[in-house]
């Protein structure tokens, strides 16, 4: 599944998230999906904590993290 944010977007599957950020510089981070953690009530954040390698990203509304969840079968917290 697709998920476009303002700032990039979102390609997950039952077993992976990948997030690609627009701009110049290219990032993209990627993460298993038992290293994922939905972080709902507005904050509407992706949080992926695998040991040494931690990031979080803000989407722009509950409705594409809602999205997430579905794709991946996390629950939103």
């Amino acid at each position: 599944m697709l998920i476009e944010f303002t700032a990039g977007k979102i390609i997950a599957n039952q077993h992976e998230v990948v997030v690609r950020l627009v701009g110049d510089q290219m990032v993209t981070m990627q993460a298993q999906i038992d290293a994922i953690q939905l972080i709902g009530k507005g904050a509407n954040v992706v949080l992926a904590n695998a040991g040494e390698c931690k990031w979080s990203i803000k989407l722009d509304s509950e409705s594409q993290l809602l999205a997430l969840s579905q794709v991946v079968g996390i629950a939103v917290e």
